[in-house]
């Protein structure tokens, strides 16, 4: 069997699954096939390193750590775009352009305005090279590692392209895949993102690509830039990207004057709320590129394209009552209860207010006739208060200064926004917030146990907290409404399970305030294991990479706090994993101490991955990018030629695996 023809071919077929997939909504495989090929390839890639290659599909699945995120100049700058809100806008803007151009037929592009993250890709014979963020436009920051996650942008284009272009698109998230984020988030007690289109561009800079190719981000192209492209209008280089295997949406279309862009326009605003993904707009670009050329660039935006801002769609309803709810940390969030009204598509019953500070500066009462808006919120929110519509006598909005829930008196801290119940131990949604925080899939997972089911065992006294889970028996649990046998054994069987579960996501399910994911597994990699995470002093924490104090300051409290010592002491009785399991390299020395070492290419002697860890076992550190912090960088067959020339600018010595054994040998 020729291995390299067997790997070459598994990845074309994948590679062409995933666009079926991802770009034409159009599977030809289920899932479980496409998994068992994927784990086929990622084997016999891992049997023949020799055969690697950074465009394989096996790549998507990210696990690059990146701490700094590399500035890069733009080569071709990204410029904003002029906004409109009317017709006559339109009207004014082609008057413009005909002045430059003179009366010449005139064709426009029109394409949706999507909501999302601009980004910049460079593919160099149609392989993706580098994507960078929109930055200022003129600068931004390499976010390769990240963008390679997402299933929907090629790693390797097919067809017939140019040696070297980049392509511009906006990277989103759909609302079904926002949607479900939010509703892990809520119910383990978290607060929810505000809208897909900061999310989208929060994840983009997330330093651990794994947990990027766990969100459903997707990438729609708008733009293709290089040298000599292969085309004459944006039209046609729209329909070849799609060839080449780029998302480029299908609702773009070729209009031959303006009344046919009013006509695009006034379907979109209608048939918008349609769409998987957040749109805004329209944006109008003249076709032709050599016209594009002609007209050229003010000092922020290109002549020739403008936006066409839709309007927000806002309702009219009543405000019935205000209620407040209580989240894991204590946190009190108003609610707005509203008379059912249809908004965007959907039948809006409640609306976030934020806050105090929100309540008061719109002033609003029950009774109220309040506006509503989604507009780029999943969540809806009220914007403003209809005075003329106000009845009399209505009272101003007081509030409240107790917890509804526990009835202890909130506090609110300086500088914060929020009210807070202190009473952290006693206050039950608090404890059920903790303890399905506590089980959650990213934290301890534990199979069998689902939030109402928390909340059950609470109601009936089987737990108050999550130390009291791992004392329940099936007896215990069998008497509760909807329990088994067979479910009560899950339920045992899945705690028993959960002492396996490593040290980082157990600090992460402590719940500790502001320490999230990656705090977490930072904090766990520098102690070891809690007895020293607990000693440290706010200073030691600090001087801990990216742990800021207001992270540090909160993780003295948790641990000062006398019935979480217990708990954790009740934890470590029970055979929870209170340090990290390292495994024991008889050869590691210290000879790579305070040396950042890059790794890039092909290699032999080793995979891409033992190289890393050889160079960690040994002291060193392995960085992401090449900077002026890098002392050496271990080359191998087809390194980038973007990073050979910055290591030889910053005269950075460039080593080969060879060089590398004999310096730790």
């Amino acid at each position: 069997m020729d291995i390299q023809n067997t790997i070459q071919n598994l990845r074309e077929e994948l590679n062409q699954h995933n666009y079926n997939y991802y770009v034409l909504d159009h599977p030809t495989i289920s899932d479980y096939e496409f998994d068992l090929k994927l784990a086929q390839l990622q084997e016999l890639e891992k049997q023949h390193p020799e055969f690697f290659d950074e465009s394989s599909p096996t790549q998507r699945v990210g696990g690059a750590i990146t701490k700094n995120f590399e500035t890069v100049v733009h080569e071709h700058r990204m410029y904003s775009l002029d906004n409109s809100y009317s017709k006559e806008d339109l009207l004014e803007w082609e008057k413009r352009i005909q002045k430059v151009l003179g009366d010449v037929p005139l064709e426009y592009t029109c394409e949706l305005k999507y909501d999302g993250a601009s980004i910049s890709i460079t593919y160099m014979n149609g392989k993706l090279q580098r994507a960078v963020t929109r930055g200022d436009g003129f600068q931004g920051d390499d976010v390769t590692n990240n963008i390679k996650t997402i299933k929907s942008i090629p790693l390797q284009l097919k067809g017939n392209y140019p040696p070297k272009f980049d392509v511009r698109g906006e990277i989103i998230l759909p609302f079904a895949g926002f949607e479900k984020m939010n509703q892990e988030l809520i119910e383990i007690g978290e607060t929810p993102y505000s809208n897909p289109r900061n999310t989208a561009s929060g994840s983009l800079k997330l330093q651990d690509s794994t947990e990027v190719a766990k969100r459903p981000l997707d990438c729609l192209l708008y733009f293709l830039i290089g040298n000599q492209l292969p085309f004459n209008t944006q039209f046609e280089s729209l329909e070849s990207a799609r060839a080449w295997g780029f998302k480029a949406p299908k609702e773009a279309k070729l209009a031959k004057n303006l009344d046919e862009v009013f006509q695009f326009i006034d379907y979109w605003d209608t048939h918008r709320h349609n769409l998987p993904y957040e749109t805004d707009g329209v944006v109008v670009k003249v076709n032709s590129f050599q016209h594009q050329e002609e007209l050229g660039f003010t000092a922020k935006s290109p002549r020739w394209a403008i936006a066409y801002k839709f309007k927000s769609e806002q309702v009219a309803t009543r405000l019935n009552s205000i209620s407040y709810q209580v989240g894991r940390t204590g946190a009190i969030t108003p609610v707005a209860n509203l008379e059912p009204v249809q908004l965007a598509g959907t039948i809006v019953k409640r609306a976030s207010l934020h806050n105090a500070d929100q309540i008061e500066k719109l002033d609003i009462r029950v009774g109220d006739t309040v506006f509503v808006e989604k507009g780029g919120e999943i969540i809806p929110k009220i914007i403003a208060v209809d005075l003329a519509q106000r009845p009399l006598f209505t009272q101003p909005t007081y509030y409240i200064t107790h917890c509804p829930e526990c009835q202890t008196e909130l506090v609110r801290s300086e500088g914060e926004a929020n009210h807070y119940c202190p009473n952290f131990y006693g206050c039950p949604p608090q404890i059920i917030g903790r303890i399905q925080h506590y089980i959650s899939r990213k934290a301890m997972d534990i199979e069998g146990l689902g939030g109402e089911t928390v909340a059950l065992l609470f109601n009936n006294g089987l737990v108050r907290d999550y130390a009291d889970l791992y004392e329940l028996t099936v007896e215990q649990i069998l008497p509760l409404e909807r329990m088994a046998q067979k479910s009560a054994e899950n339920l045992v069987n899945g705690v028993a399970l959960s002492k396996n579960i490593p040290f980082e996501r157990v600090l992460f399910a402590l719940g500790i305030r502001y320490v999230g994911e990656t705090v977490a597994k930072k904090l766990a990699k520098h102690y070891k294991n809690i007895d020293a995470l607990r000693q440290a002093s706010l200073m030691d924490l600090i001087l801990v990479d990216e742990i800021g104090e207001r992270i540090a300051q909160s993780v003295i409290d948790f641990f000062d706090n006398q019935e979480n010592q217990i708990i954790i002491e009740r934890l470590k009785n029970y055979g929870v994993q209170f340090e990290i399991v390292e495994k024991i390299n008889p050869n590691a020395t210290d000879k790579l101490q305070g040396k950042t070492f890059v790794v890039s290419g092909v290699f032999s002697l080793y995979s891409r991955d033992e190289l890393k860890q050889a160079i960690e076992d040994n002291g060193g550190k392995v960085g992401s990018s090449i900077s002026a912090k890098t002392d050496y960088v271990v080359a191998g067959d087809n390194m980038g030629p973007a990073k050979l020339d910055k290591a030889n600018k910053l005269n950075i010595p460039i080593i080969s695996e060879e060089d590398f054994k004999a310096m730790i040998a």
